[in-house]
């Protein structure tokens, strides 16, 4: 059986009618082509099965231009976010993305996660580590290959970033005490989630510090509808008066459950969420929410990588923190007024 005929760029650029050095410039991702030009090109790769050579590029700049993103899940709204600026950031420099999620069933280590993206041709890695694995303590990168991570906590060995989890459940606590509530209470995320569990201590260390009753935990899983059978026992709740939902929508699924138990949101009940994930999607949005700067977080990780690939150094052992911002509507009721 005869192997297939390797396809070149003058293959492709006799098929398009431009020159060899504008097909280079469209398989590099130059911007320096014109739009229906991009698009012959393109069209001719597509019918020939034109495939860049990861090799070559790698020989001409000294690495692949390639950044590999590792997730548990792509489809969660702040993943999702993160993700579209890592991509849309890398775009602007040229820069290609390589995806792989961490599979159920697959080991779910970083040391895994990194030896798959090592087999692949990218130059470093981001990985979004939304959940505990075994060997985030003490964990070190391979030597020359760059891991800058995503997560609450800072690593040892490698470059961190994130939004301050905990304390945005601190800034929540203390605006709803300020507004004359007595405690808070809380719908926390699913216990796997380290983001979930960083907001669910900053707000119990908060209410202890103040020296406030800490109601029971209500656990969520992120969803509306776990959100809304919180919101169902809580309207039975007298003392309740004020609700702290780790997400939005968990946050948006209260305050309907609340009104379906016959309680007026923010007469009778406040309610914060946390991510401004709902804003452009629910009509006439009353919820105020922690906004996260998940652009800002993917932006960050992505120049990180970028600097430790060129070789510049990026410090580890600490976290930068993008602060969130907190996005008043019309869930929450000032009770000294």
């Amino acid at each position: 059986m005869s192997r297939p005929t390797q396809v070149s760029m003058q293959d492709i650029a006799k098929a398009a009618g431009v020159s060899p050095q504008t097909v280079s410039r469209v398989a590099n991702g130059s911007d320096a082509v014109k739009p229906e030009t991009r698009q012959r090109v393109e069209a001719a790769m597509e019918r020939l099965g034109y495939r860049p050579n990861y090799a070559a590029r790698a020989l001409k700049h000294g690495r692949f231009q390639d950044i590999g993103v590792v997730m548990f899940n792509t489809a969660t709204f702040g993943n999702a976010r993160i993700l579209d600026s890592i991509v849309a950031n890398a775009a602007d420099d040229d820069y290609s993305v390589t995806i792989q999620t961490m599979r159920h069933g697959a080991e779910r280590t970083l040391s895994a996660a990194i030896d798959r993206m090592q087999r692949q041709p990218v130059d470093g890695v981001i990985v979004v580590l939304e959940e505990r694995i075994s060997d985030f303590v003490g964990y070190k990168p391979p030597r020359e290959f760059p891991v800058v991570l995503i997560c609450e906590s800072a690593a040892d060995h490698c470059p961190t970033v994130d939004a301050d989890q905990y304390g945005c459940s601190t800034a929540i606590v203390d605006y709803l005490m300020s507004k004359g509530h007595k405690t808070v209470y809380h719908i926390a995320g699913p216990s796997s989630s380290r983001a979930a569990e960083s907001r669910a201590q900053g707000w119990h260390d908060t209410l202890d510090q103040l020296g406030l009753r800490i109601p029971p935990t209500y656990m969520g899983d992120w969803e509306a509808d776990s959100g809304y059978q919180a919101g169902l026992a809580l309207a039975h709740d007298p003392d309740c008066t004020a609700i702290y939902a780790a997400n939005d929508q968990m946050a948006y699924g209260a305050m309907l459950g609340l009104q379906a138990a016959g309680k007026r949101v923010p007469e009778d009940v406040s309610i914060v969420g946390v991510d401004d994930s709902l804003s452009g999607t629910i009509p006439r949005l009353s919820l105020t929410t922690m906004r996260m700067k998940f652009n800002d977080i993917g932006r960050e990780a992505f120049f990180m990588t970028k600097r430790l690939c060129e070789g510049l150094r990026v410090p580890s052992g600490v976290k930068t923190v993008v602060p969130a911002e907190l996005v008043e509507r019309g869930s929450v009721r000032d009770l000294e007024s």
